[in-house]
């Protein structure tokens, strides 16, 4: 019988949704202890099967090398569990006294997880921890090259958490994911969040769901080399970032940039760790091999070693490769190698002067990084300033491998998978993206002022709003009566300490004498008639003096 695969992919999502939804209502009501208690217990399932998972995602995949991966996973089941000790996610997650205020974490609900086949099961283990360690249930609908070593690591942790007293149903995995099926879980009425990686469709759907979404861009990662610079370590943790698991991670370095004067020693040093550097004919091969012609990465070449990548492009590399690096003119599409390549190819960039690798950094952040991640080597602390100042990227790395640093292994940036970059990438966020992005914080506030105390310009709060239309006569406008005026002027002159005569007639039986036709405010009289005073005595050249009219 013909099965549509779509509608079976449809219909998964909606019976797996609903059943993490289901659980994640009993999970919302969990303490602390018990939601923390579940997170470790996943992490040490995690770690147990850490080398095997690896090599399950290389084995299917066919990407990157198992060694590196293990190193992913363990960021992910190691070091991201530490980091997350002690954090606060749900119920009262802080008491602020001063303020008379209480923060409360409200879990966001199902949390759709988009995975990647580049790296698989080190982001299922983190999208799977941050998300319960949040107090949410998780969904995940693993890319079809890398389906049976995500399910592995899910089907790993749910038997954990479950084992910690997790709801059944609290971890989800799609069986049968196509586009159709991961288009139905973001747009699920009962997802509270997505957490996409992948390509920019995969994101750019994620963010048209209509859903509340954390996508990630790509990268394109420009690498400062500046004459302040250890060259030697320099080039033995670009060599060692741009290796690592073959160049699957986004982060990795694509570019070497650096002023022309350290061309001959920067060439020496990246033989010495056993970079290629190729010809003219060999870069062009690998251009051609590596970008399509409408300027999409060969999904044949991401993540293969080095010598196999040769191979593919027609020439030969020693056994021991561990980069290939390419020296071109320029950024753009007239130059392939200066995008990101997803490989272990590095384009290398000799410019005139430290302004020049500056433009050319910010470039290459333009050409497809923005927002992303940049890197500088240098002990010169002004120029390191100036890089982090003016490069339009989310993490500016300092002397570092850029894989390591930009996900927490030899930085304090927070440990993650899912690398924001900011607005100019059309991103909601620009962290490391943690558990304390999938919780909702709402707040006690108690009273702490009146109204009218909240402002430095008086207010009556019982005041009329001002009147928008022409105004209706009140018994606080009117005519300019003399009467009027002269009470003003009299009660402001007796201010003033100047002696004032009593009136011959009360102010109700004088002569109403000539008035004006113009609307007044009554309360603006005796300022009116103040200013009429004032000009009057300073055009005497002195004020009069106290005890009579002068």
């Amino acid at each position: 019988m013909l099965a549509d695969k779509d509608l079976l992919s449809i219909q998964e999502v909606r019976t797996k949704v609903e059943a993490a939804w289901q659980a994640q209502q009993k999970y919302r009501t969990y303490s602390q202890e018990q939601v923390d208690a579940i997170v470790e217990r996943m992490a040490a399932a995690a770690r147990a099967n850490a080398r095997h998972l690896a090599e399950l995602a290389v084995e299917e995949t066919g990407y990157g090398n198992a060694k590196d991966k293990y190193i992913k996973n363990l960021l992910n089941c190691d070091w991201l569990p530490r980091r997350m000790r002690g954090m606060k996610t749900v119920g009262i997650l802080r008491e602020l006294p001063d303020e008379k205020m209480v923060e409360i974490g409200v879990p966001v609900g199902v949390v759709a997880a988009v995975l990647p086949t580049t790296n698989p099961t080190s982001t299922a283990i983190y999208k799977t921890l941050i998300s319960l360690k949040a107090g949410n249930a998780i969904v995940l609908s693993p890319h079809p090259r890398a389906h049976q070593c995500t399910c592995a690591t899910t089907s790993i942790l749910s038997q954990a958490a479950l084992e910690a007293g997790a709801p059944e149903g609290i971890i989800q995995c799609i069986d049968n994911a196509t586009i159709e099926g991961t288009n139905a879980l973001m747009r699920h009425e009962r997802t509270g969040v997505i957490l996409a990686t992948g390509g920019s469709g995969i994101v750019k759907a994620a963010y048209s769901s209509g859903k509340p979404a954390f996508g990630v861009g790509p990268g394109n990662v420009p690498v400062l080399v500046d004459t302040s610079a250890d060259l030697n370590d320099a080039v033995a943790k670009i060599v060692a970032g741009k290796s690592f698991d073959f160049g699957t991670v986004c982060s990795s370095e694509q570019a070497l940039v650096a002023e022309i004067s350290l061309r001959d020693r920067l060439l020496g040093l990246l033989k010495e760790h056993k970079a290629y550097i190729a010809t003219d004919a060999q870069k062009e091969a690998l251009g051609k091999l590596l970008v399509s012609q409408n300027w999409t990465i060969n999904p044949q070449c991401v993540g293969q070693a080095p010598t196999k990548l040769a191979r593919m492009a027609g020439f030969e590399v020693p056994p021991d490769t561990s980069i290939i690096c390419c020296e071109i003119g320029g950024v753009g599409k007239q130059y392939p190698l200066s995008m990101e390549k997803l490989s272990p190819v590095l384009s290398l960039h000799f410019v005139s002067d430290y302004n020049t690798a500056l433009d050319t950094c910010f470039a290459l952040l333009k050409f497809g990084g923005l927002g992303h991640t940049a890197v500088i080597y240098a002990r010169n602390d002004a120029r390191i300033r100036e890089y982090g100042l003016r490069m339009p990227a989310m993490r500016v790395l300092v002397n570092t491998p850029a894989p390591q640093g930009s996900t927490g292994i030899t930085t304090n940036v927070f440990p993650a998978m899912t690398l924001g970059c900011g607005a100019a990438a059309g991103n909601i966020t620009s962290d490391n993206v943690g558990p304390q992005h999938l919780i909702n914080i709402k707040r006690l506030a108690y009273v702490v002022r009146k109204p009218e105390e909240a402002f430095e310009m008086p207010l009556d709060i019982n005041q009329a709003q001002a009147p928008t239309g022409p105004p209706a006569a009140s018994a606080t406008s009117g005519t300019i009566d003399r009467n009027t005026v002269v009470a003003a002027v009299e009660k402001y002159l007796a201010s003033r300490g100047f002696a004032v005569p009593a009136p011959a007639v009360s102010a109700g039986s004088a002569p109403a004498g000539p008035s004006c036709s113009c609307e007044v405010k009554h309360a603006t009289i005796p300022n009116v008639a103040a200013d009429v005073v004032d000009r009057f005595l300073a055009r005497r050249g002195q004020p009069g003096s106290p005890g009579g009219y002068s």
